[in-house]
């Protein structure tokens, strides 16, 4: 787990942003969300797959899934760098890797594994606003043509 990093040159100051109900069926739209935003990138389908494990845990893990719960999700781009943020509602437990054997079978327990495996970074950290916490990660490539939008 890595300290928040400020953003790259050529960024964007703002992300693009959208909020979710805190239901295990809002999990498919913020993975469309996210893949919208990367378009062609040849990391879309990891970003996608990331962002579905960390909204599931924001769902499954925390005051999100409650009554009336959210999370939001953000996407920072800039060429050949994105940084996904997802923001919940909070929990008493940080989190964090379970590092499970490779052959465990059991379904749950290694969103965060795959997050460590796959990103170039990620961090979690409590929100500004003191309404829960936020976890993020960065990942990047090499690739000639900038995203969408930076």
């Amino acid at each position: 787990m890595e300290d928040s990093p400020s953003l790259p040159p050529g960024g964007h100051d703002s992300p693009q942003r959208r909020r979710f109900p805190g239901l295990a069926n809002q999990i498919k739209h913020a993975r469309r969300f996210v893949e919208r935003q990367l378009g062609p990138s040849p990391q879309a389908a990891t970003a996608t797959l990331l962002t579905s494990e960390l909204a599931t845990n924001a769902v499954t893990h925390s005051a999100s899934g409650g009554p009336g719960g959210k999370f939001e999700v953000a996407v920072y781009t800039a060429d050949g760098w994105v940084r996904i943020e997802v923001r919940d509602l909070g929990s008493p437990e940080q989190p964090r890797p379970q590092h499970k054997d490779p052959y465990d079978i059991t379904e749950h327990g290694r969103g965060l594994d795959l997050v460590e495996a796959l990103a170039v970074k990620w961090g979690s950290e409590s929100r500004r606003d003191g309404l829960g916490r936020l976890v993020w990660f960065e990942l990047t490539w090499e690739d000639d043509d900038p995203l969408p939008g930076s």
